[in-house]
């Protein structure tokens, strides 16, 4: 395949067969630097990566790493944020694992993507001074690839590293991932302003097809939320939960208030457990109605609870859940607050996949102002690669990483964010490193 800007190195491209994928000793991977803290995190984790990779496989195995661009780089190289040739490399080559990306929050209407600076005129920020990274303002780069490539899983593992400050209690006690839906609820969603011709229309149509009342000084939002959708996502969490063994998945939702978008996400779910996982899964309703409350050996626990009653429930027993799955904006709460559970650390790994391909990407911001300072804490985005190749089923490589960082860890040797908690609650031994530091202190412990 021919590419205008990007040039793929020697290696193999990744095949899908037969509903697999197929990858060999020499796979070609796209990476995106990103924007921001990108430039300091995304060769740190290359270097783990690659070491991990020597070392597990004794250089019989190696990547080849393809780079793309989108944000400031896909400015500069297209002159746009968000090149079509990006998103069509990331197809064609099926895995890649990306740093973070500048997402404008204000009216302003435009953005500089070095320093996030927004401001209602193009050319020279205002900010930083640079005259080459402003852009008109967009809604994000993450969702457009979500939404462009059909990446209709988010997917989180949340879990403790042993030596990490956290608020929780029970934090030893979490180990469960979290399966997002991706391209639905609010990131398919309009919302209309108050007043607008369109708020005004819709609040007729509710009156007069229902009966109901709305004021007429509201603001009127609209999320999506279908059966394809969400069975899509229900397939690959269940699937997960029986390869690994899991006990148990909890569908997330707010059904009780919200029936047909919320409540049709759960049932959408046990139908697919139902149908598709029936020999593999038993739900709560049976295992109390039919089976006395004895869980067969071997079966995996299909359950749902109310989106608010799980934000306790993971604080208070979360050994009680390995997969959950939730909607759009209730994942989204839901991750973060997860991730706080166990200290934050890098806030955490993340993928944005479909049953083809996977984005492996960091899960924080892209904080202009540690730039370039070799600084910040590297750790969700090599997190992410570890899912990444585990995804590959490279899982001795992976199990390297995990081994070096969880060390690393314990003998005090990280970033600020970590060593500032840590000397707070009391440890004197730790050391604090770069950015890089973090990353050379994983492979000498791997």
């Amino acid at each position: 395949m021919e590419f205008k800007e990007v040039k793929i190195p020697e290696g193999d491209i990744i095949q899908f067969q037969d509903g697999k994928l197929v990858i060999s000793d020499n796979p070609v991977i796209g990476v995106l630097r990103g924007d921001g803290i990108g430039i300091d995190i995304t060769p740190v984790m290359k270097h783990v990566v690659e070491s991990a990779v020597e070392k597990a496989y004794d250089g019989t195995r190696s990547i080849s790493w393809c780079p793309l661009f989108a944000g400031l780089e896909g400015l500069q190289h297209y002159g746009s944020e968000f090149p079509e040739e990006t998103v069509e490399a990331i197809r064609y080559l099926r895995i890649a694992i990306k740093g973070p990306f500048t997402t404008p929050i204000g009216e302003e209407t435009h953005v500089c993507l070095h320093c996030a600076h927004q401001q209602y005129h193009a050319g020279t920020c205002d900010k930083c001074g640079k005259d080459d990274g402003v852009c008109e303002r967009f809604r994000s780069i993450n969702v457009n690839l979500r939404q462009h490539l059909d990446l209709f899983a988010c997917v989180r593992p949340i879990r403790y590293f042993e030596g990490v400050p956290s608020p929780s209690k029970y934090a030893d006690k979490v180990d469960f991932i979290i399966f997002r839906e991706n391209t639905e609820d609010v990131y398919a969603g309009h919302d209309f302003e108050a007043g607008s011709d369109t708020a005004l229309a819709i609040i007729d149509l509710v009156k007069e097809m229902t009966g109901r009342t709305i004021r007429p000084d509201s603001g009127i939002g609209v999320k999506p939320m279908s059966s394809t959708g969400t069975k899509q996502l229900a397939r690959m969490a269940l699937q997960w939960a029986v390869d690994h063994n899991l006990p148990s998945l909890t569908f997330v939702h707010k059904g009780n208030i919200m029936k047909f978008t919320e409540g049709s996400f759960a049932k959408w779910g046990y139908e697919v457990a139902a149908d598709e996982f029936g020999e593999a899964t038993v739900s709560e309703k049976a295992l109390w109605d039919d089976l006395d409350g004895v869980m067969p050996e071997g079966k995996l626990l299909v359950k749902d609870r109310i989106a608010d009653s799980i934000f306790q429930q993971i604080q208070t027993r979360p050994e009680e859940y390995s997969v959950l799955m939730a909607p759009n904006l209730n994942g989204d709460y839901l991750s973060d607050a997860a991730i706080a559970l166990v200290g934050g650390l890098g806030l955490g790994p993340g993928a944005n996949m479909s049953n083809e391909i996977g984005l492996f990407e960091a899960t924080h911001g892209t904080a202009p102002k540690y730039t370039g300072m070799d600084k910040v804490n590297p750790g969700s985005l090599i997190l992410s690669a570890v899912m990444m190749l585990e995804h590959m089923e490279w899982q001795e490589a992976a199990d390297l990483i995990i081994k070096g960082m969880e060390q690393s860890i314990i003998d005090g040797h990280v970033t600020y964010d970590l060593a500032r908690l840590m000397k707070k609650e009391g440890r004197e031994d730790v050391t604090e490193v770069s950015c890089s530091g973090f990353g050379k202190s994983i492979v000498e412990r791997m």
